[in-house]
């Protein structure tokens, strides 16, 4: 089957299924939308003023976006876990954006070689399954760190009866996986469906690890846990699967 026949089922949440779909059509590929999360925001959340801040800690662009839509302040310096939620800061207005690399243990190595730890608090703001470790990491190198959940994720019950009949059909499909949350919700909506005939595209290992006992065809893991290396992933993943 010719690689650009095969569908590639996008599992991550709005806005970015529709971003990461646009980068993948423009490949030429074969695209289905299929978010496996929802994002849930948490009106009732209570925020520091930005000027008792010494900075703001981002670890997903929807952190980016959920902040801005409250507050206009964009002089706060914001440090980003990499380059899609560095890019969705810039978008925002943010003068001063930081952008590391790999996860949020880099991200934390990275605030403590760049920055001087101060008595003003750096505010981690993310979804509330993210609270905690991160704020730890930085605690232990000398910041002081606050944490507020802005959203939550909430994965979705039912898939679109177009995905479900084409896995029910055995057609080959690959399943690109941005996150562990999003897969687990994916496996949970599949209801005992199996994905014989689908390969997994994912970000990481552990982002493959809820849906490994679905399928035995074969799991492409990026070689860097960002969008790039995951795209690159997917295209081995196409180049074996239409070999």
């Amino acid at each position: 089957m010719p690689a650009s026949d095969i569908p590639i089922i996008v599992t991550r949440a709005e806005p970015g299924a529709s971003e990461t779909a646009e980068r993948l059509n423009a490949l030429g590929y074969k695209v289905l939308r299929v978010p496996a999360l929802f994002l849930q925001d948490d009106a009732d959340a209570d925020l520091p003023a930005a000027s008792k801040l010494s900075g703001l800690v981002f670890t997903s662009a929807n952190g980016v976006r959920t902040y801005a839509s409250r507050r206009d302040d964009r002089n706060v310096a914001a440090w980003c876990v990499g380059p899609a939620t560095a890019a969705a800061a810039k978008q925002a207005g943010f003068s001063t954006v930081h952008e590391s690399a790999g996860n949020a243990i880099d991200l934390a190595q990275f605030i403590a070689a760049k920055a001087i730890p101060s008595d003003a608090p750096l505010l981690h703001v993310a979804n509330a399954a993210a609270a905690g470790n991160l704020k730890r990491d930085l605690e232990k190198l000398g910041f002081s760190v606050e944490f507020v959940a802005l959203y939550q994720m909430r994965p979705v019950t039912d898939l679109p009866q177009g995905v479900l009949d084409l896995i029910k059909r055995n057609e080959p499909a690959l399943i690109l996986i941005h996150s562990a949350k999003a897969a687990a919700a994916f496996a949970s909506a599949l209801g005992g469906q199996t994905l014989q005939n689908c390969g997994l595209v994912a970000i990481s290992e552990a982002a493959s690890a809820p849906l490994a006992d679905f399928t035995s065809n074969r799991t492409f893991i990026a070689d860097f846990p960002n969008e790039d290396r995951l795209l690159l992933a997917l295209k081995r993943a196409l180049a074996t699967l239409s070999a």
